[in-house]
């Protein structure tokens, strides 16, 4: 007998039909057919067999999923769009709150307002706010779960335009470790909304999120540009020099990949080396091309296909290259000086050093309106970087993913042991990792707000910010 049927057996048929009986969702049990589908999530690097799965229809659901696993010493996992890279929306022997039924969006175009339910992806964001032209930052892969991404920060094609995420976020509907229903915002338990802009799911299940929107799009002018992969240094130091004077409406990034087979690429690059910058300009569509040369003269160019496109479109343009099923580890780190000759050296020896044709390290603009947050004005504080570095280790199965799991740590240590991390990109989780990803006045304020909405450390499955009362979930 497993230890996911044990601990399901241990529960009680009675019980079970109980907490069955009171959902408007679907409980999914291991001896049900949809069981295996219900328990798989996009990075398949867990593989794990949680003893219960709560698929919720509205927030009564959420609220009776809560106090069971409470109440019953369940450890709890909360899904959105189940892109968790280290794991978190899923877990052994305890039980899962699938948010993913839950994917309304509605748009005020008059206040340029988007509320979105808990378990919508970006795509459905996108798909009903560009009805009225309207965005917010998102996820730069469109089956992105809105949830965690805005929870932990929220880095897209908007960030030096609009900020962040959770930069934008105005207001939230959240259940609590308690089971108690709270809506914050500015002026309604404000403390809670400041740790919910990058404090992670530390302090509840957020059911709804409303963010401010910015007039963005329908056309944008976006695309990539490719150099050759012994061009990377040329090309990093360029970016460098030309990301000094860009404007806010241009967000930019730095791919180093092995080419893929495409018919856009000549067949002699297929499977070698090679350095691409992608990104957007949200600004006045003609003015896109003189925006965005600079970044597209760095070096000789393999292939440039900037132009004009659907904004829908180019939150969608990475989605083939990140297919659910494959197993996915990232490790990232905040630096402010991609022309420095160390930094440069560490990024080409990385990608010299990449273990497979779908690993690769991605170097993302910041600044612009994210800079301009004050760092205490809410939980995320690395603002004064103007670069990270996103380091994506990948293998379609397990054949050589420890091997591509060392290489993306060792990768990422390079720019500094002590390099602030993005919690969205962390792979893994521990005090330490925890504790350099926020300022320590950051951190502390966060666990004033854990000690208030969840001491006992109910929600426990994240980039954990421990209370300091005793537990008794850990």
């Amino acid at each position: 007998m497993t230890t996911t049927q044990a601990r399901h057996d241990t529960l009680g048929e009675a019980t079970l039909g109980e907490l069955a009986e009171g959902l408007r969702g679907e409980l999914v049990r291991p001896s049900d057919p949809s069981y295996d589908e219900a328990r798989s999530i996009w990075n398949a690097a867990h593989d794990k067999r949680p003893a219960l799965i709560v698929r919720c229809r509205g927030v009564a659901d959420v609220i009776r999923a809560v106090e069971f696993a409470r109440s019953e010493g369940l450890t709890l996992a909360v899904r959105g769009g189940g892109h968790s890279i280290p794991g978190f929306s899923t877990t052994d022997g305890g039980l899962v709150i699938d948010l993913s039924p839950m994917n309304a969006v509605r748009v005020d175009p008059d206040r340029r307002r988007i509320v979105a339910q808990g378990g919508c992806v970006w795509g459905d964001v996108d798909a009903e706010a560009q009805a009225f032209g309207l965005a917010v930052t998102g996820g730069l892969v469109s089956t992105t779960g809105v949830a965690g991404f805005t929870l932990g920060g929220g880095i897209g094609w908007l960030v030096r335009r609009a900020g962040l995420a959770c930069d934008n976020l105005v207001g939230a509907d959240i259940v609590t470790a308690d089971g108690r229903y709270l809506h914050t915002s500015e002026t309604e338990n404000p403390e809670l909304l400041w740790a919910l802009r990058g404090g992670g799911g530390n302090f509840g299940v957020v059911t709804s999120f409303e963010f401010k929107a910015h007039e963005v799009g329908p056309t944008v002018f976006a695309g990539l540009v490719f150099y050759p992969g012994d061009q990377a240094a040329n090309v990093l130091r360029g970016f460098s020099t030309a990301a000094a004077g860009a404007p806010d409406e241009l967000s930019l990034a730095i791919n180093l990949t092995t080419a893929p087979p495409l018919p856009f690429l000549p067949e002699e690059v297929h499977g070698k080396p090679i350095v691409a910058v992608l990104g957007m300009w949200s600004g006045q569509t003609e003015d896109g091309d003189a925006a965005t040369k600079p970044f597209r003269e760095l070096a000789p160019v393999v292939a440039d296909l900037f132009g004009p496109m659907p904004y829908v479109a180019m939150q969608t343009l990475l989605d083939p290259l990140f297919p659910r099923g494959m197993r996915n580890y990232f490790r990232s780190a905040f630096f402010d000086d991609l022309g420095d000759a160390a930094t440069v050296d560490a990024i080409v020896s990385a990608h010299a050093q990449v273990p497979n044709g779908v690993s690769e390290l991605h170097v993302h603009h910041l600044g612009g309106a994210m800079g301009r947050v004050p760092a205490d004005a809410t939980a995320f504080g690395t603002r004064d970087r103007e670069f990270i570095l996103n380091v994506v280790a990948r293998t379609p199965d397990a054949d050589g993913f420890d091997t591509a799991v060392q290489w993306a740590r060792a990768s990422g240590a390079a720019l500094g042991p002590n390099a602030a991390s993005y919690v969205n990109f962390t792979g893994e989780t521990n005090e330490d990792i925890v504790r350099a990803s926020y300022p320590a006045a950051t951190y502390e304020r966060l666990v004033a707000v854990k000690n208030t909405y969840d001491p006992t450390n109910l929600f426990q499955l994240n980039q954990n910010i421990r209370p300091t009362t005793p537990e008794r979930h850990a």
